[in-house]
C-alpha cells in the first residue's frame, strides 16, 4: 500500500466519496493489522461531521463498531494461532520463547488496561487485541475493555474533531493527534523496555556473560 492512498487527502476523498461505510472500514480494517491510518480516518469523519457533510452520531456509531468488530477479530487471530507467530517473530529479533513466556505473562497481568489504553497509542491499538489473545484473556473480559476502550476512544476522536475543526485545519490537527500517540507510545515502551533490558543485563552480570 503506497504512501499516497494513505494520505489525508485521499482519506478526505474516500470520505466525501463514500461517508460512512469508508469510515466503517477504515477503522476495522487498521484493526485487522492493515496499515490504514484508523485515527485520521476517524478525524476525518469528525470534521466532516462537524462541517454538516456527514451526522455526528453516525460517524461515532461507525468509529465505535469499526474498533470494536476489529479488536474482536484482532483477538481471535491472536486467540488461534498468534503465539507461534509471535515465536518466530520473536526469534528474529533474539527474543528466546523463555522471555516472550514473560512477557506474555506481564502483559496477561495488565491486559485489560492495555486493551483500554491501548486504543489511544500508535501501533499498540493493532496489537493489543491479538496480545489479548495470545495471553488467553477470557472473551467476555476482553469484549467489555474492548467496547468502552473503543466507545471512550471513538468519542474523544470524533467530538475532538467535531469541535476543533472550526478554530484549526484538519492538517494541523491530524499532526497534533498523531505526535501524541507516538510520544505516549514511546514513554509507554521506555517504561516496558527498560525494565526488561536491566533485568537481561544483570542476569548477565549473575552468570558472568
Amino acid at each position: 500500500m503506497s504512501l499516497e492512498f494513505i494520505s489525508l487527502e485521499n482519506i478526505q476523498r474516500i470520505a466525501h466519496d463514500y461517508g460512512y461505510w469508508a469510515i466503517f472500514f477504515g477503522i476495522l480494517l487498521e484493526n485487522l493489522g492493515i496499515p490504514i491510518p484508523g485515527e485520521t480516518v476517524t478525524l476525518v469523519g469528525g470534521f466532516l461531521a462537524g462541517s454538516h457533510e456527514l451526522n455526528y452520531w453516525l460517524v461515532l456509531g461507525d468509529a465505535v463498531a469499526g474498533a470494536a468488530i476489529g479488536g474482536i477479530c484482532g483477538y481471535w487471530v491472536g486467540r488461534t494461532g498468534g503465539w507461534p507467530m509471535l515465536v518466530r517473530l520473536g526469534s528474529l529479533f533474539r527474543f528466546s520463547e523463555t522471555r516472550l513466556l514473560t512477557i506474555k505473562e506481564q502483559f496477561s497481568e495488565n491486559a485489560a488496561k492495555a486493551v483500554f489504553f491501548g486504543r489511544f497509542l500508535a501501533l499498540l491499538r493493532i496489537f493489543a487485541a491479538p496480545m489479548a489473545g495470545i495471553a488467553g484473556m477470557p472473551f467476555g473480559k476482553f469484549c467489555f475493555y474492548n467496547i468502552i476502550g473503543a466507545t471512550a476512544w471513538g468519542g474523544v476522536m470524533v467530538t475532538l474533531a467535531f469541535f476543533a475543526g472550526t478554530v484549526v485545519s484538519l492538517e494541523q490537527l491530524v499532526a497534533w493527534v498523531s505526535k501524541f500517540a507516538i510520544a505516549a507510545l514511546l514513554i509507554l515502551a521506555a517504561f516496558i523496555i527498560i525494565p526488561l533490558w536491566l533485568e537481561a543485563r544483570q542476569q548477565r552480570i549473575e552468570t558472568g556473560d
